[in-house]
């Protein structure tokens, strides 16, 4: 590794515990480690490498060079030689979606996003023969492009031909669109004479019937009559999907929506000990927003009866707009691309007023939230940071960094505002290179415009601060972050995915290997309120770090998306092993 890449810090001076006097590395410690590991290849943003490091009572007390931490070797101590492994700080995934997550690995009805009409058939079928007796099947998820590929006339009546008696509830790969059939459609009470919720659309035939097609707001009318699980069945969901994730190396994460018993599923999770991640939880207003007034109220009181150790529920979500695919539903500041189902196409729409999302980011910031707002388009994200701009005037107050998530599109005119009112771009760059979303968005976007998406190094650039997530499952079948660094730094399809071979989106935009890696541990600490914790390998910061099968430094950037986990720490507690020979060995 480059030791000349990095600013160099290495303290002098090692602490066990607060309580402890500061130890000279020439002393013994007062107070031996409990698990020391040496011979790695140690990086961490903003300091140089180093090759051992001690953890005790789940902090770092210890990093530097073998001899020194040796020193913190006693009675008990663990001695583990990673094998001249690379190890780095967990992965903080800023933007996710982990009960959404979690239901398709315990609960829903999932198939991949290149199903074709024959296969998602035969998986709703499966299902249903191992769900017997179940009311609402639900499960995802269908490429955006998936009714320009496939000819199929009547989404509602191709599901009626799985089931008439169990209600089918299916989202798209953006998780804002649904298809249902008859029963749902029954069920939520909607039909010829239903007319479309404020943004959203309920998809007709050429006789004025619901065809089972329900974008935005209108899928959320589903969404919203399905039952609830328990706390507990989420609890079961949640632990799977915080699992999955520490696979991928993740030890903090954003749960980007979070209805209440989710939060309340998470509580419970941590106060029995079974939470082995920090999450912030955004709190959702979905729902709210569009039926009835907003009331911070309420949410002030969860954040009050849900904080715990790992959990802090000081974020709000908001859905400013929809997404710019097939459904042309992002909010643009020019109209999308014509074409022959698109005669006027329009600019899009927002599920709510510039007046009344000022009005709710006065009544967030003014209480201490941190909001996240959705904006996928540039005329969605120009509305959003005149709501912010005019919180700032009201208040004079720039502590709170709020957040515009999925600003891919951004007019070059409102770049400067980000730094000017301290907005954090918000990106995704699990899904910003050529594949079928990709080109869901330049059919609807067109490609000229459609090919300047996610702006990353003109941000950096312009010293706009910027956080990554994976929105998973929204557009992507893992948490996996790999594939995502990788992306950044080469702008191509890292999947090597047929079809997209030698194509890049964008490639003025690629960053570097060591900004990718610093965006993704202490920069999106910082914006979650946790780099105090950890976002790096520092004496007094919490034992949160991963040992991997390859440095990153030392492979060709193809093969980062190859990466795998060997060992994740969270809070000195070992939460994923991979298989025992790819392991670093324990003395």
């Amino acid at each position: 590794m480059n030791n000349t890449r990095y600013a160099f810090f290495v303290t002098g001076l090692s602490v066990l515990l607060a309580a402890c006097e500061p130890q000279s590395l020439t002393e013994a410690p007062k107070l031996a480690a409990e698990r020391v590991f040496i011979n790695g290849e140690f990086y961490s943003p903003g300091s140089q490498p180093f090759s051992a490091m001690a953890i005790s009572n789940g902090k770092i007390v210890y990093t530097g060079d073998e001899a020194g931490a040796r020193q913190w070797l006693g009675e008990g101590s663990v001695l583990q030689d990673l094998a001249g492994r690379f190890a780095m700080p967990g992965i903080n995934d800023a933007h996710s979606h982990p009960f959404q997550g979690g239901m398709g690995l315990v609960y829903n009805c999932d198939f991949s996003f290149d199903s074709k009409p024959a296969q998602v058939q035969q998986a709703l079928t499966a299902c249903l023969k191992k769900t017997p007796g179940v009311a609402w099947l639900e499960g995802g998820q269908w490429t955006s492009d998936f009714f320009k590929l496939y000819e199929v006339p009547s989404p509602r009546e191709f599901l009626d031909q799985v089931s008439t008696e169990v209600a089918i509830y299916l989202e798209d790969d953006s998780g804002h669109n649904a298809w249902v059939n008859t029963k749902a459609l029954a069920l939520v009470g909607i039909d010829r004479d239903s007319a479309d919720p404020k943004g959203g659309t309920i998809v007709r035939d050429s006789s004025g019937a619901p065809n089972g097609l329900l974008l935005e707001t209108a899928a959320q009318l589903v969404a919203m009559s399905i039952p609830e699980r328990s706390v507990d069945e989420y609890a079961v969901a949640l632990k799977a999907a915080i699992a999955y994730a520490n696979s991928f190396g993740i030890t903090a994460t954003n749960e980007a929506r979070t209805p209440d018993r989710i939060l309340q599923a998470y509580h419970q999770l941590d106060s029995q000990g079974e939470l082995n991640a920090r999450v912030n939880t955004s709190l959702q207003t979905w729902f709210s927003l569009m039926q009835k007034p907003f009331s911070i109220d309420h949410y002030i009181k969860l954040r009050e009866q849900y904080r715990s150790d790992n959990v802090d529920p000081s974020f709000i979500k908001i859905f400013s707009d929809g997404v710019p695919t097939a459904s042309r539903s992002a909010l643009m500041l020019a109209d999308y691309q014509a074409d022959e189902d698109h005669l006027h196409p329009g600019r899009g729409s927002t599920h709510l007023s510039e007046q009344q999302l000022r009005e709710v980011m006065l009544a967030i910031d003014k209480a201490g939230f941190t909001a996240t707002i959705h904006t996928a388009g540039d005329g969605s994200v120009r509305m959003a940071l005149n709501a912010i701009e005019a919180v700032r005037q009201a208040r004079g107050n720039t502590e709170l960094a709020h957040r515009l998530a999925h600003a891919g599109y951004i007019d070059p005119s409102d770049i400067p505002r980000f730094v000017q009112l301290n907005v954090i771009a918000d990106f995704s760059p699990f899904i910003w290179f050529p594949s079928p979303i990709i080109d869901s968005v330049l059919g609807a976007v067109g490609k000229h415009r459609g090919e300047q998406y996610w702006p990353t190094r003109t941000l950096l650039d312009a010293k706009v601060r910027v956080l990554a997530g994976s929105d998973w499952p929204s557009a992507v079948e893992s948490p996996n972050p790999w594939p995502a660094i990788e992306a950044l730094i080469s702008r191509q399809n890292p999947f090597d995915a047929p079809g997209y071979e030698g194509q890049s989106l964008w490639p003025e935009q690629a960053i570097s290997l060591e900004q990718a890696l610093q965006i993704f541990t202490l920069e999106n600490a910082v914006a979650m309120g946790i780099d105090k914790q950890s976002g790096s390998l520092e004496v007094g910061k919490s034992a949160d770090f991963i040992v991997l099968d390859r440095n990153l430094f030392t492979i060709a950037t193809a093969d980062i998306d190859k990466t795998q986990v060997q060992q994740t720490w969270f809070r000195g507690r070992l939460v994923h092993q991979a298989n025992a020979e790819a392991t670093p060995t324990v003395e």
